[in-house]
């Protein structure tokens, strides 16, 4: 059975959704947008005391690895985050 990529030129509108729509905002910037919600510090998640994340958790084993360090397997997802953030820098992929 052969699949074939839908040709743009055909696509309908209600192929369309609502979040297709560009709204401009951008991921990744140099800076963190203090207006977005997801560039809150940590410390003031309201989810942040929650266990950390198979994400969260999958992400940081990968750093560590790289950074030579081990961490508890056991915190919370601010604390998992500050621990991202700190070995993106240490290992350059925060970069």
């Amino acid at each position: 059975m052969t699949y074939s990529q839908p040709d743009p030129a055909e696509e309908t509108t209600a192929d369309v959704h609502s979040d297709d729509v560009p709204t401009g905002e951008t991921l990744g910037g140099s800076a963190p947008d203090p207006a977005n919600p997801a560039s809150k510090d940590p410390e003031d998640w309201v989810t942040g005391d929650e266990p950390i994340t198979a994400a969260q958790k999958s992400y940081l084993d990968t750093l560590a690895r790289e950074a030579g360090e081990e961490l508890p397997a056991e915190m919370t997802k601010a604390e998992a985050s500050e621990h991202i953030e700190r070995l993106q820098q240490k290992t350059g992929r925060g970069a």
